[in-house]
């Protein structure tokens, strides 16, 4: 069976982390639903468009305050993001220089989580769509700094390409330790990323798992191995992420969807299985990567 963690750097990852984008009103209740399931990870940021850090926040403290939970049993990872990626409701001055837009929006994350270090800090994306500019690596050494200061254990980054990735890792004094990007579902998807990330031992984390590309929820392989594992296809699909070295993030708000997703530790596919499932390419018309 698979083990529940991945140690990067000397930090614990869960291979399976709670994503808590476009909850609103809801992110409250249901990250405390995803620690009470049973999560260990819990994803956030602070871009009041996409996320709402501070429910997030509220979930955490009830969880630690209640003595359920240690500071130290929930892997915390949030992000800061470039002014485009925000609506009105900035953490930071726009006006400021990006090294002190960090640490502002830093600062905010940690009064929306009441912590005072988290256990990942992301660059939510490059500023640019390709090649890194010089606010990327304002931001980069920016988060460097919170790093070497004990603020954050790990630095990474998300929505990257390839490119990126490499320029970044072979200029930054501080390489990233944790990668987040969409991944479809497709086995070769973000290949390149991946392999990069396996050969530095860097966190891969993956999302759109399984609304990325459809057809593999609706193919007929994935449902006969579903049902003679007596599995959801869901879950199926989300082992098979697993065992190609993925870390799993998922965002459900079903209270049933979180306990099947966090039963993918239980039972494995075999190798004939994950070769066959390795093979699956999208039919003509239908979503691929």
């Amino acid at each position: 069976m698979s083990a529940p963690y991945t140690t990067v750097r000397g930090v614990r990852i869960p291979r399976l982390v709670y994503g808590t984008a476009w909850k609103e009103e809801r992110t409250a209740a249901l990250t405390r639903l995803a620690l009470e399931s049973g999560f260990r990870g819990i994803d956030t940021a602070n871009q009041r468009r996409h996320y709402f850090e501070a429910a997030v926040g509220e979930a955490l403290q009830a969880a630690l305050d209640s003595g359920t939970l240690g500071r130290d049993d929930v892997f915390v990872q949030t992000k800061f993001t470039f002014l485009n990626g925000h609506d009105h409701r900035l953490p930071y001055d726009p006006k400021a220089p990006v090294r002190e837009q960090v640490a502002q929006s830093f600062e905010s994350s940690l009064a929306h989580l009441g912590l005072d270090r988290v256990d990942s800090y992301v660059l939510h994306g490059p500023s640019m769509y390709s090649g890194l500019g010089p606010a990327d690596w304002e931001a980069w050494q920016a988060m460097e700094d919170l790093q070497r200061a004990g603020r954050t254990r790990l630095i990474g980054v998300s929505n990257v390409s390839f490119g990126q990735l490499e320029t970044l890792c072979s200029k930054a004094s501080v390489k990233p330790a944790v990668v987040q990007n969409r991944t479809f579902t497709r086995p070769n998807a973000d290949a390149e990323v991946r392999q990069f990330c396996e050969r530095r031992s860097i966190a891969y984390e993956g999302f759109s798992l399984l609304t990325g590309n459809p057809f593999m929820a609706r193919h007929p392989l994935v449902h006969e191995i579903a049902a003679h594992k007596g599995k959801t296809v869901a879950q199926v699909i989300l082992r098979y992420c697993l065992d190609a070295g993925i870390v799993v993030l998922t965002g459900t708000t079903s209270a049933e969807h979180m306990t099947q997703d966090l039963a993918i530790h239980d039972f494995e596919l075999d190798l004939e299985e994950r070769e066959a499932l390795a093979r699956l390419e999208p039919h003509q018309g239908e979503t691929g990567n």
